[in-house]
């Protein structure tokens, strides 16, 4: 049975995890409108992603027998001047993201409930992989500056 603060806990993170994938899709479809088909795509991918981790914790919850509640989205920033500035505004947010993870392991931890911090663990080391993937974008985004270094990293993020 699951503990009713780690309940709330997890269907906020529910949320926070589709508020993700909002601002992915939001990022997604504005650079597609201004022509970084990459950029776009790569942003499209990461919101697949983030609603695949939303839908694992919707599935752990009824899994406990737990109830699921689904909060409103608050509304996601629509356009970024550049894809640097995009990115940077992803890395901050998988920074906080990281921090709600680890909130979350607190609270498991606490209530000494083994089989969430056994899913959190997942979680964890994911956020490590989405804080290097767009620190290194950001990396190469800055080296290149505004040139035509910018079109070459568009067409790397259209592979991904």
């Amino acid at each position: 049975m699951i503990s009713s603060k780690m309940l709330d806990a997890l269907n906020d993170q529910i949320n926070a995890e589709l508020w993700s994938a909002f601002l992915y899709l939001s990022m997604s479809a504005d650079f597609e409108n201004k022509g970084f088909e990459g950029f776009a795509h790569w942003f499209r991918v990461q919101y697949k992603e983030e609603t695949e981790h939303a839908l694992k914790f919707l599935d752990y919850i009824n899994d406990r027998s737990g109830t699921v509640r689904l909060h409103a989205i608050k509304e996601v920033p629509q356009t970024w001047a550049t894809p640097l500035d995009a990115f940077e505004e992803a890395l901050a947010h998988e920074l906080k993201v990281t921090s709600l993870i680890h909130n979350l392991m607190d609270i498991a931890v606490l209530e000494k409930d083994y089989a969430t911090q056994n899913l959190l663990r997942w979680y964890v080391d994911e956020q490590v992989e989405e804080e290097k993937n767009a620190q290194a974008i950001i990396d190469k985004l800055k080296r290149v500056g505004d040139g035509g270094g910018l079109v070459y990293i568009d067409k790397e993020l259209k592979k991904r």
